[in-house]
């Protein structure tokens, strides 16, 4: 299917390799312009190059942390008009609520929340102007299904969920679409570490725990970059405008609820 996106700029964060590379990957197999980013430098320049070499898509490596001000400012800087935002950045790491102080609090809510919004507003109204615009945001199952450990990712993640759900309808009229994508278990960096702490708290190999991860899973398996990055792709799509503040959930099955 063509998308219909050839010759759009898309600005996707975070996305050196795991589930941001695939929706670079997705996005740049359309014929999108894609701009990728990440804070390893010599990382972000090979999946730059590895995903032009194959797709023959227009690359631009930003390395920069999209957390910061200045990072945010020198991805806008090099993508110029923004047809396509793909949010995302990594999660604060699993500990439990009592331990999560003040400074990990506002540390949390910045990364998961504000960030996200703060890119949303840079690039919405270019968006409206043109009648053109598609931002998906990288959530996290958890939204849905909290999973202990993580409270603070889950709680910035639904408050960027609820934030922009109101900002989606404001804008729906001129063709620019917001909507959250839910990933469940994937096989990433950030699953294995997963099965690294449960592994050191349980006292099982990592082998094991992975298995028990994948157990766990209708589908017995974990997702694939690469599908989640279709998905992301198929939202961005000039197919998809009817679509908005929607959150769809990517996970084998594993959420157990009817909605």
């Amino acid at each position: 299917m063509d998308l219909g996106i050839k010759g759009r700029t898309a600005l996707v964060c975070a996305s050196s390799q795991g589930l941001g590379r695939g929706c670079a990957e997705a996005l740049a197999a359309a014929g999108a312009r894609v701009i990728v980013n990440g804070r390893d430098e010599a990382r972000l320049r090979r999946t730059a190059d590895e995903i032009a070499a194959a797709t023959g898509a227009e690359l631009i490596p930003v390395a920069a942390d999209v957390g910061t001000d200045a990072g945010r400012q020198a991805l806008l800087d090099a993508a110029g008009e923004v047809d396509i935002l793909v949010n995302n950045n990594g999660g604060p790491p699993a500990a439990d609520f009592r331990e999560i102080d003040h400074d990990r609090l506002i540390a949390g809510v910045e990364a998961n929340m504000i960030t996200p919004i703060l890119l949303a507003q840079a690039v919405i109204d270019g968006m409206v102007a043109r009648r053109f615009g598609r931002i998906v945001n990288i959530t996290s199952g958890s939204v849905k299904m909290p999973i202990a450990g993580l409270d603070l990712s889950s709680g910035a993640r639904l408050g960027l969920t609820g934030f922009l759900a109101g900002v989606a309808r404001q804008v729906a009229y001129a063709n620019v679409t917001i909507n959250g994508l839910l990933p469940g278990s994937f096989d990433t960096a950030r699953g294995t570490s997963v099965d690294e702490r449960r592994a050191a708290r349980t006292g099982v190999s990592i082998d094991e725990a992975r298995a028990q991860r994948i157990a766990a899973i209708p589908a017995k398996r974990l997702g694939e970059p690469t599908e989640f990055g279709a998905a992301c792709a198929f939202l961005c799509s000039a197919h998809a405008g009817f679509i908005t503040g929607q959150n769809l959930l990517i996970d084998g099955g594993a959420f157990p609820g009817l909605l």
